[in-house]
């Protein structure tokens, strides 16, 4: 797989895909962080999904939206592309099931989209918050003694990207979730509580709601 990738490098908010609705090739996001955008109701381009290395996911086109959903580099990145039929011939033993991981991941990224929406589950946005919280430790965390930490240092704009609010709604709910013992500062940095705060998340839905997990893959 790695001698047929073509690799290529991408400077902090540099294109990656102009569409990924219509990706001709399979796109591996291969050192860095990137994230998916689109346009919102406004005509305004935000962030629906940061993405840690691996899979580039595809976000299909929606009928009469002019979303518009691309991949941009969030910081300096490097990406592998392959066609899909340069893809198949290298897994020819199991092409079924790389091309599963492949969809798998694809799903994922719709499922966290649906969780951090404001219609689905009806969550508040408290909630959403939490959510978008916990995606970006599964992705991102590393586990230490006190939580988990977000080696990254998300702003709490791209947070609010995320979950379709405003900047300064978000610093008053992350301050609530440091108030409440779920997040603990450490400069720019924070550590996540992250089985406490699904727990809380699962016993306010009460026992007859989906359970919330954003870690689901």
């Amino acid at each position: 797989m790695a001698s047929a990738l073509s690799l290529s490098d991408y400077k902090r908010h540099a294109l990656i895909l102009r569409d990924v609705a219509q990706a001709q090739s399979a796109h591996i996001l291969l050192a860095g962080i990137a994230r998916i955008t689109c346009r919102n109701a406004r005509d305004e381009r935000v962030t629906v999904a940061m993405l840690a290395p691996g899979p580039i996911p595809e976000f299909p086109a929606l009928p009469l939206s002019q979303s518009g959903f691309q991949c941009e580099a969030y910081n300096d990145c490097r990406v592998g592309t392959v066609s899909w039929a340069d893809f198949g011939g290298i897994t020819p033993n199991a092409p079924e099931s790389a091309f599963k991981q492949f969809h798998s991941n694809d799903l994922k990224q719709w499922y966290r989209l649906l969780l951090r929406s404001s219609s689905f589950l009806n969550l508040g946005l408290h909630e959403r918050i939490a959510v978008a919280l916990l995606e970006l430790c599964s992705d991102f965390g590393v586990e230490e003694s006190r939580g988990t930490l977000l080696r990254v240092s998300f702003s709490h704009k791209d947070i609010a990207n995320l979950v379709g609010a405003s900047r300064p709604r978000v610093t008053e709910h992350l301050a609530r979730l440091e108030r409440e013992k779920f997040v603990i500062r450490q400069g720019r940095q924070m550590v996540v509580q992250v089985a406490k705060l699904l727990d809380s998340m699962n016993a306010q839905a009460g026992p007859h709601v989906l359970r919330v997990d954003p870690r689901r893959e």
